[in-house]
């Protein structure tokens, strides 16, 4: 890693194809960040597992999810998939020892995954790995010494457990050694659904609740068509679902469209159909190039997956280097 540059850590679980929110909420800013800092970017499929899944389909939507992440601009060698990597499940282990049972039941999110589980099916499986798995984040975090990890406010507890723990397992093992990761905070709008702009756009919603970036074009005009727009009576003021749809806009770049929109709303002559056909033109435009480089990197997947083995092999050397120095600290027996 770079010794001029500051350490940056984020990663993604392998869901499916990224949609809209995850792109302009999180990998769009990857591409940004690569230029600033030295990135390591993760597919993290252990912690896919901690939900219900099929074997098959998650060894096809990590590999796809690679290749999409490839499409959006995030370099070949910063991308690294976890399970390449299995140091990462052994720091976990060991990290698992300096966190408390009490810190892991606070967990916000254990606590939101399991009621979906259990919305959907009261008999549902709540698997051990879900209530662990913010241990897997930490270790994802603390093996490369990130200095920052890209969060958004729904983020913010888990990177405080990964602080935890670094400052615990300094102090229990008489050494300085982890880095306390900070989060970077950066300029996006937090994207909402189309069909219910109460909400965070999400794939967990259903389909008719995300854009599909990698999707079709005449089905991403169709849903910005019949996005929601006014809740109700808003004295006045923009509603959630036309800020919503503004705030799009803005973040597909066009500029002019958005401030004469804007000016019409604050004059009273918005007609919503302009404001939804700018925002259509803007997301087909901005998806228009990232599907085509998806289509060519489909086309050598071969090639591709050599390109990700190899950074995955280059990345390992770093986390294995903090293992070794890990298991020094702790008492563990190294292998060599």
């Amino acid at each position: 890693m770079s010794n001029n540059k500051k350490n940056v850590l984020s990663a993604i679980q392998p869901t499916g194809d990224i949609h809209l929110g995850n792109y302009l909420g999180a990998v769009k800013n990857w591409v940004r960040l690569q230029e600033m800092y030295n990135c390591t970017y993760g597919v993290v499929d252990y912690h896919a597992m901690t939900m219900p899944y099929k074997a098959k389909n998650l060894r096809e939507n990590t590999w796809k999810m690679i290749f999409q992440l490839l499409a959006c601009g995030v370099k070949a060698e910063n991308l690294f998939i976890q399970s390449m990597i299995p140091e990462h499940a052994e720091l976990c282990w060991i990290l698992g020892n300096v966190c408390s049972y009490g810190e892991l039941s606070r967990m916000t999110q254990f606590k939101d995954k399991t009621s979906q589980l259990k919305d959907t099916d009261k008999d549902a499986f709540i698997s051990s790995g879900l209530f662990y798995y913010p241990v897997m984040q930490a270790a994802d975090i603390l093996i490369y010494h990130a200095d920052f990890v890209p969060v958004g406010k729904d983020q913010e507890q888990h990177l405080e457990l990964s602080r935890n723990i670094a400052q615990r397992f300094n102090h229990q093992f008489g050494k300085e050694y982890f880095t306390h990761p900070e989060p970077l905070y950066t300029e996006s709008a937090k994207i909402m659904s189309l069909a219910n702009p109460e909400k965070k756009m999400s794939k967990s919603l259903g389909e008719k609740h995300y854009v599909n970036i990698f999707g079709d074009e005449a089905r991403i005009r169709k849903q910005v068509k019949s996005a929601v727009t006014d809740t109700g009576d808003s004295n006045g003021e923009m509603s959630t679902g036309v800020a919503n749809l503004f705030a799009l806009l803005k973040a597909t770049g066009r500029e002019a469209a958005h401030a004469s929109l804007s000016i019409d709303f604050t004059e009273g002559n918005l007609k919503y159909s302009d404001l939804k056909h700018e925002l259509a033109e803007g997301l087909v435009a901005m998806c228009q190039p990232i599907k085509e480089r998806y289509t060519e990197i489909n086309n050598n997947k071969k090639e591709y997956k050599n390109q990700i083995k190899q950074s995955s092999a280059e990345i390992r050397k770093v986390a294995a280097q903090t293992l070794r120095e890990v298991k020094e600290l702790t008492g563990i027996m190294n292998a060599k």
